[in-house]
């Protein structure tokens, strides 16, 4: 005879069984007997926890770049690269496409500008990111000292650059704080019509449970698979197999009625039956105004796919999930030729609906505490890969690149670090995937140094790659 919590699971698939497992792991019920001993894990929960300190952020919203935006291009305007344009570079070079190797140096064939009070210096192909120049900290000095894009993405979202089988920064988040929501996963991932390089350990919560991995969204209707029950199983069907399992819970009830307080929490079956609900209202951008839509893109063919990700993420976080990452479909910045036109195109995809985000948070009182950031995980090199012509492109670059990040406790309308002169290498104020994350957790009140989980008897913490500080420097 199976167990009655064997046949509620086995009845209550989706996104109901999964709700129904976090309604009871906020009690407790799920969760080992005692408080955690010295080298063990915390009981698997979900329940909201306290931080160590005062956070600054609640909510972070990342909109991930795969393949290396070029910075050179975008972000970081490099007077001297344009004046020794077709000149042989003296510096040493790293590159991965070895067989199209060049030390010819290739001036950014486009125009910067200086936006808002700031006077911050942007591409003339990010016009939408013009309008919050005075909104994000642009952090011209990461560095990951690694130029192939896994091993860099790693880095970026597990700690250790190319080891697989680590949680990523949203597993991590879940794990220490917990969701906000009952309705809702605490973290969310927004995929695009394919996979991103690296798949599906770009959102794997490693050697943590699963219960700490991203919930990934389609990019399409449905958003969820089994959301709804099959036609065949709605209506009376499904009101028969609730009866019978609201009678396997009387009869294990009858058998064993030290297990009160779990029989208890089978009323909130009609509550994870509500999330099925709440889901569907989140993404339901039927709801949102004309001029939301037209501030997003989403009427724009360009714009349109990852404007709608990018408003369902707002949504997401006005209804308290913690973490939502974006991506793209494979790594379109990754111009390894034709960056004249290949980059605008990117840009055009991603600009607007990522400013937008932005100032859609700001207007709505929540970019104080939901951080946003946007970038990827390596940038290019200043010199050209093949021919110095109009079809010429860049290498990986991971010594010097650019991203930025806003809200959430971070000071806006400045530059932090900069590469020297050329764009190569990060010079000044240098920052690492750790560095980046050990702020990221500093601003959701969390040291990085005592997040701790214990990984086969070892205390393992998410900054685990190389020495990490707090860039107080651009915190507001």
């Amino acid at each position: 005879m199976i167990t009655r919590r064997e046949s509620l699971f086995r009845l209550a698939g989706g996104l109901g069984g999964v709700a129904l497992a976090d309604l009871l792991s906020r009690e407790g019920l799920l969760a080992a007997d005692g408080p955690a001993k010295p080298g063990e894990n915390p009981p698997l929960s979900m329940q909201a926890r306290q931080p160590h300190f005062a956070p600054r952020a609640k909510a972070m919203i990342s909109l991930f770049m795969h393949g290396g935006p070029s910075h050179v291009d975008l972000f970081d305007p490099k007077p001297e690269l344009q004046k020794s344009h077709g000149k042989d570079y003296q510096g040493s070079v790293g590159y991965s496409f070895v067989a199209n190797a060049s030390k010819k140096l290739m001036g950014s064939p486009f125009k910067f500008k200086k936006c808002g009070q700031s006077g911050t210096e942007l591409s003339e192909i990010l016009p939408h990111t013009h309008l919050i120049a005075d909104d994000i900290c642009l952090i011209r000095s990461m560095h990951t000292g690694h130029n192939g894009h896994e091993v860099s993405i790693r880095f970026f979202h597990g700690g250790i650059a190319g080891v697989l089988g680590r949680p990523t920064m949203g597993s991590w988040l879940t794990y220490a704080l917990g969701s906000e929501s009952n309705n809702l996963p605490s973290y969310m991932v927004l995929s695009d019509e394919g996979l991103p390089v690296d798949g599906t350990h770009n959102w794997s919560s490693g050697f943590m449970p699963a219960y700490y991995q991203g919930t990934v969204l389609r990019p399409k209707e449905p958003r969820i698979l089994n959301l709804d029950p099959p036609k065949e199983v709605r209506g009376l069907s499904q009101k028969k197999n609730l009866g019978l399992l609201n009678q396997l819970n009387k009869n294990f009830n009858a058998l064993r009625p030290g297990e009160a307080e779990l029989e208890s929490r089978i009323s909130s079956y009609e509550l994870a039956a509500s999330m099925q609900d709440s889901a569907r209202e989140a993404f339901d951008l039927s709801q949102e105004p004309a001029h939301i839509r037209a501030l997003y893109g989403l009427d724009n063919n360009e714009t349109r796919s990852y404007a709608t990700r990018c408003l369902i993420a707002r949504r997401l976080v006005e209804r308290g999930v913690r973490f939502v990452q974006l991506f793209l479909n494979g790594q379109p910045w990754d111009t390894h030729g034709n960056l004249k036109a290949g980059l605008p195109g990117v840009c055009r995809m991603t600009d607007q609906p990522a400013a937008a985000l932005v100032m859609d948070l700001k207007q709505r009182g929540l970019l104080d505490t939901t951080l946003v950031h946007f970038g990827g995980e390596i940038g290019r090199l200043p010199v050209v890969q093949g021919e110095l012509n109009d079809k010429a492109g860049r290498d990986h670059n991971g010594q010097g690149f650019s991203v930025w990040v806003a809200g959430g406790g971070i000071k806006p309308g400045i530059t932090y670090g900069n590469t020297d002169e050329v764009g190569h290498r990060a010079a000044e104020n240098i920052v690492t995937p750790n560095d980046f994350q050990a702020t990221l957790l500093h601003l959701f009140g969390l040291d990085h140094s005592k997040l701790v989980y214990f990984h086969n008897g070892q205390a393992q913490v998410l900054t685990a790659g190389k020495p990490a500080r707090v860039v107080k420097e651009i915190l507001a």
